[in-house]
């Protein structure tokens, strides 16, 4: 699942939102376009009138179920903080920290008036450098700091040994999305650059560059990035796991890179003493060591000054959040205006505090049923899964075998943390917004590294309770829901079995089948990236994934923009298997029992496809459009309940759709 982190009025979202629990069956009708044929684009069918009729709010690039389920949880947010900032709660307490965090993102005052000062220390670090062992000692400074530089660095569970945290350095050091913006050909590519360089000119002008200095330091920032972006992977490439591993002795390392001297990176650092570190893409390793020497020290000095820059942009005066807004926000995604203060200082505490704002989230949000009632839908789409494993007839016994163990091995997380980390020792107060997300950054980053060699701690999160956000983690083989999006649309305690099978229940079965989709089904029961694949059952595998592929690439979403099939193709199995295992455990649910009347004109099995095409119900702009094509592993919404439902053999005949229409697929591909 993606997150969204989108925000709007909260006049729009009450209007929205009371419809939404005005709905005594969960589902509104007057959403549908019921003069589209249902055989043809059930996305339409489900959704077009919702669609012709919705504007997109002005600060948003796209608006759907996400944004409005996303929005009230934010008004909860405001209230907790607003109370929160008022109050004279216990320092280093969950009240403290969100509100002095919240009340010095909301003091512009102070904000405009600090300016681009918190910078110039790092700056004169920066001037200070006179060789190469200066530049790599910044490096590491910039690190400590959580300011992006080069490459990224940090411990996660080993891929091949998830039972031990370890230290893995990644590529990194560009400022556009990935490498596909720095080389494609495109116009709107091209155009991309040349508003990039624009931006990079105007920020280095806020900085204190004359225009003819910002223009050649410009210059000099892009040559850097675009030999980064040379080395690079790409978007598709870094999907692979195998590719990700790379483990090397420090022996390794220092052959590999000889111009970079780790042992002291790591000392800088605070990294606890390693044997080796895992090189997520060594050739661009290989090109950052000719670099560190065949880049002049001034033009490193430049790189450096806008990287900091650009990292603190959004949290620095009007002038730099309006310059930030209008290339990232508004020309690559499309956003029309910027979120009012208070939404970006919810968000902001959110992403900074968020365990400690989450816990207060839950008190006022979430409710012990939803958690009781959402076990009861993951128990049955696990035994839903297991049927299906079951009845595959192209996987041997062998490898159902080692897939049901792993399925077995699953846990879960719903809601919020049982077990709290807390955030002793971290400092915040209401003098600097900046100097606080600063601390934040720190402060995390130490703790991070401060896991290396040891076991991890699977008790933690990766997403905060009030996201509207699902996800599965390989490594620790689990699922987890956050409280946020336990909620309508997706999750509805008023809404028949069938829309929140077909909602939730394929939210669920999407996470379950991201532990068996091209990528996730290269780790084992344990977390560890070992194959428990007969070499005929894996090959079988692949040929139904290359099924999946083409079918996406066959999307175009704008003019000759089409979606890509192996980037999306982890995302499109997660759907295509989590609605499959998810009408499989409505079925099953039915056993036994009388059959459900029809809703509103709709049958039971009619609903359960209803129930998921709501969940997708958005519209985006153009921008946002293009951007998720090129940024984000998952598909567009039309293709999320199109793509799936046009390869099960259930849709049809619960709509009554005969072959040749386009909603029943020539060729159905069928995995899970």
């Amino acid at each position: 699942m993606r997150v969204f982190r989108f925000f709007v009025a909260a006049t729009i979202l009450l209007s929205l939102w009371t419809v939404s629990l005005a709905q005594s069956s969960g589902f509104d009708p007057s959403r549908m376009n019921t003069s589209a044929d249902a055989c043809d684009d059930f996305f339409e069918y489900a959704n077009g009138t919702w669609i012709k009729n919705t504007e997109i709010p002005p600060a948003f690039t796209r608006w759907g179920s996400f944004n409005i389920l996303a929005d009230n949880n934010t008004d909860i947010l405001k209230k907790i903080l607003e109370t929160a900032s008022t109050s004279k709660a216990s320092k280093g307490s969950d009240m403290q920290l969100i509100g002095d965090y919240y009340a010095s993102c909301m003091d512009e005052a102070a904000i405009e008036k600090q300016g681009a000062k918190s910078l110039k220390p790092i700056f004169k670090q920066i001037d200070k450098m006179k060789n190469t062992s200066d530049l790599q000692n910044q490096i590491a400074e910039m690190h400590k700091a959580g300011l992006p530089a080069l490459f990224g660095f940090g411990g996660s569970p080993d891929a091949k040994n998830s039972s031990m945290v370890i230290a893995n350095a990644n590529q990194g050091g560009l400022s556009l999305p990935n490498k596909l913006f720095y080389f494609e050909m495109d116009e709107k590519s091209k155009d991309t650059r040349v508003k990039f360089l624009e931006y990079a000119t105007n920020m280095f002008k806020l900085i204190g560059n004359s225009p003819e200095q910002a223009a050649a330091n410009t210059k000099i920032l892009m040559d850097i990035q675009m030999r980064f972006a040379k080395a690079s992977r790409s978007p598709v490439e870094q999907r692979d796991p195998q590719k990700r591993y790379n483990k090397k002795t420090l022996a390794e390392l220092a052959q590999m890179t000889p111009n970079f001297l780790w042992t002291n990176y790591m000392a800088i650092r605070g990294v606890p003493a390693v044997q080796d570190v895992n090189i997520g893409n060594p050739e661009f390793f290989t090109e950052m060591n000719d670099m560190l020497t065949g880049v002049s020290l001034d033009d490193w000095k430049i790189y450096l000054k806008f990287m900091v820059t650009n990292s603190a942009a959004p949290r620095l005066s009007k002038a730099f959040v309006d310059e930030n807004f209008n290339f990232y926000s508004k020309y690559l995604s499309g956003a029309k205006e910027q979120q009012p203060r208070w939404k970006r200082c919810v968000n902001a505490t959110d992403g900074a505090v968020g365990e400690s704002l989450g816990t207060e989230y839950v008190k006022a949000a979430f409710k012990p049923e939803a958690k009781k009632k959402m076990d009861e839908l993951i128990s049955n789409l696990f035994a839903a899964f297991k049927v299906r494993i079951n009845g595959l007839e192209w996987m041997s016994d062998e490898t159902k075998v080692k897939a049901q163990a792993k399925l077995a091995t699953f846990k879960r997380k719903i809601g919020f943390p049982d077990v709290l980390r807390g955030y002793n020792g971290l400092k915040i107060n209401r003098k600097s917004y900046l100097d606080n997300s600063w601390n934040v950054g720190k402060f995390e980053i130490a703790r991070n590294l401060q896991d290396i060699n040891k076991a991890p701690d699977k008790t933690r999160w990766g997403m905060t309770p009030p996201t509207v956000n699902a996800y599965y983690n390989p490594l620790f083989n689990e699922i987890a829901f956050p409280a946020g999006i336990l909620q309508p649309p997706f999750f509805n305690p008023i809404a028949d079995d069938a829309i929140n099978y077909g909602a939730i229940g394929g939210v669920i079965g999407h996470e379950i089948s991201h532990g068996f989709d091209d990528s996730g089904s290269q780790y084992d029961a344990e977390g560890n990236l070992k194959s428990w694949w007969t070499t005929e059952d894996r090959a079988k595998f692949d040929e139904r994934a290359s099924c999946v592929v083409k079918q996406f690439n066959g999307y175009e979403i704008q003019p000759s923009l089409f979606i890509n099939g192996k980037f999306t193709l982890g995302e499109n199995i997660g759907d295509l298997g989590g609605l499959s295992v998810a009408h499989t455990a409505y079925m099953k649910s039915l056993e036994g029992k009388p059959r459900p009347a029809n809703v509103d004109g709709f049958t039971p099995e009619q609903r359960f496809f209803l129930g998921w095409a709501q969940v997708w119900a958005t519209k985006s702009r153009p921008e946002a459009e293009r951007q998720q094509v090129l940024t984000d592993t998952h598909s567009h919404a039309r293709w999320r309940v199109n793509g799936p439902m046009s390869n099960m053999e259930q849709f049809s005949k619960a709509f009554g759709c005969k072959e040749g229409t386009k909603m029943v697929r020539e060729t159905a591909c069928k995995i899970w």
